[in-house]
């Protein structure tokens, strides 16, 4: 672990200086990367710093004691301070090997998320429109900024697809985990008998890819472009402002309406089936690995059931971690913290394991 330490000290020291070149703040992508590295790793300098601390503290607390010379107070008191610092030790070395697990490049980077309305019909549409307002709520809480790409409604509210691109710091690292199935049960508002139905809705987290991790040949596009039916202000079913792009290869489509432009519908249109084309890059080198160990967290398989909203009992379980929360008015309001917190954790020890 020392060595692994020196190396990130020394790492983190070179992007110091590099940061303090004028001529990397004239190229905004390559700052971007230094500056997200150079966060990451400080968290890791910081840590050893606080560890290295704590030891120091624990050595002069066992020195006291040996000089106690039998004094009961003295004793007393420089044991009390030794278990307080062997504890606080204990606690840092865990956490900074937490920290030194090597980290998916992708965490950094702004994450797709696209939710779509699954068994249960007009309902699972209500419930795909919740989940869309709890990640837009998450999103505002962490301080990130939303990007609607496109959403098609349901027929009763809520949203039979909604897509939508979530920029800030660590976004797809976090919301990772919220790919799968997640299920509700609670009283429909058109049930008039008061049954429990079970409904739910599929989440998609896809790292929002660059230009150079996926070329596309624009030979194997096909472009439409069509009058938007959605909210667009006064271009709406005025102007041929939409755009539907299919990649041919694969026959990925990807609609997006949001914007009056046709040119920066398009632009977002390209960045959604930029990042779906990774994404089945990344399932594939998964399905690869998952075949030498049985992964539970943060693979991404969209066809497992990940979470249960039940709401006559107020709990969300997560069922790839058994972790229940009787919080689930406020995790529908945006509180995912503790739930993904617990998700990295455990994702942490498995690979680690």
């Amino acid at each position: 672990m020392l060595d692994r330490i020196a190396e990130t000290q020394r790492r983190y020291d070179d992007l110091s200086v590099q940061l303090a070149d004028p001529n990397i703040h004239a190229d905004p992508k390559r700052l971007r990367e230094i500056s997200r590295e150079h966060s990451r790793l400080s968290q890791i300098v910081e840590a050893a710093g606080r560890l290295s601390r704590a030891e120091a503290e624990l050595a002069g607390a066992r020195e006291m004691l040996d000089d106690a010379g039998g004094d009961p107070e003295l004793t007393a008191m420089a044991k009390d301070e030794a278990e307080r610092l062997t504890a606080d030790v204990a606690r840092l070395e865990d956490e900074l090997k937490r920290l030194l697990i090597p980290r998916d490049p992708l965490d950094d980077r702004d994450a797709v998320v696209e939710v779509r309305a699954g068994t249960g019909g007009d309902e699972a549409a209500l419930f795909a429109g919740d989940l869309f307002r709890m990640y837009q709520r998450f999103a505002d809480r962490r301080g990130w900024k939303v990007e609607v790409v496109s959403v098609s409604e349901g027929t009763a509210g809520g949203y039979k697809e909604a897509v939508f691109v979530v920029r800030g710091e660590n976004a797809y690292g976090d919301l990772r985990y919220e790919s799968g199935v997640h299920r509700v049960q609670r009283v429909p508002a058109t049930e008039t008998q008061g049954r429990i139905h079970t409904s739910a809705a599929t989440v998609a987290v896809l790292p929002e890819a660059e230009e150079v991790d996926v070329q596309i040949n624009p030979n194997e596009l096909k472009i439409d472009v069509y009058r938007s039916s959605g909210p667009g202000g006064q271009s709406v079913n005025t102007t041929d402002s939409a755009v539907r792009i299919t990649h041919l290869p694969t026959g990925l489509v990807v609609t997006c309406q949001d914007e009056k432009s046709q040119h920066k519908n398009k632009d977002k249109a390209m960045g959604v089936l930029r990042s779906r084309l990774l994404d089945i890059r990344i399932a594939e080198q998964e399905a690869e690995r998952a075949r030498d160990r049985k992964a539970q967290v943060g693979t991404g398989d969209r066809s497992a059931k990940i979470r249960t909203y039940n709401f006559p009992q107020s709990r969300v379980t997560d069922h790839r971690i058994g972790f229940t929360t009787h919080a689930l008015q406020q995790v529908i309001d945006g509180s995912l913290d503790e739930l993904i917190e617990n998700l990295k954790l455990a994702s942490q020890a498995e690979r680690a394991a």
